[in-house]
């Protein structure tokens, strides 16, 4: 089992940034990627951004290709997304989900956290 937690959501004006962070812990070794999501009202969950989780490859949405940056550390089992440029658009549930090896498929998920940006 993988369990995830976030952290660092919160409310910021448009044009600021805000910086997630989620812990993975239990069989980290098991863990193929993890990936931030996010889900806003009225709207279907998208990704946002993955990264390898021994390798360190990333993939960025449309959405926030030159303005969130995704990094892990793997010393401190840490997957972190940095926000900048925020906009409204991007007020939403975040997630971190993790995806085993033996499945690539996002099996284990945290509790989400609150990013509101205000226009």
């Amino acid at each position: 089992q993988v369990q995830l937690s976030e952290s660092g959501g919160g409310m910021v004006q448009a044009g600021g940034s805000l910086r997630l962070s989620c812990v993975v812990s239990g069989h980290t070794d098991s863990v193929y990627a993890v990936t931030w999501l996010r889900q806003a009202p009225g709207k279907e969950r998208e990704t946002v951004a993955a990264i390898s989780w021994i390798v360190g490859s990333t993939y960025y949405a449309d959405s926030a290709k030159g303005r969130f940056a995704i990094s892990r550390d793997n010393a401190k089992n840490t997957v972190d997304l940095q926000m900048n440029s925020l906009k409204p658009e991007d007020t939403a549930i975040y997630y971190c989900a993790a995806s085993p090896e033996s499945t690539m498929v996002n099996e284990y998920w945290g509790q989400g956290t609150q990013v509101t940006v205000s226009s």
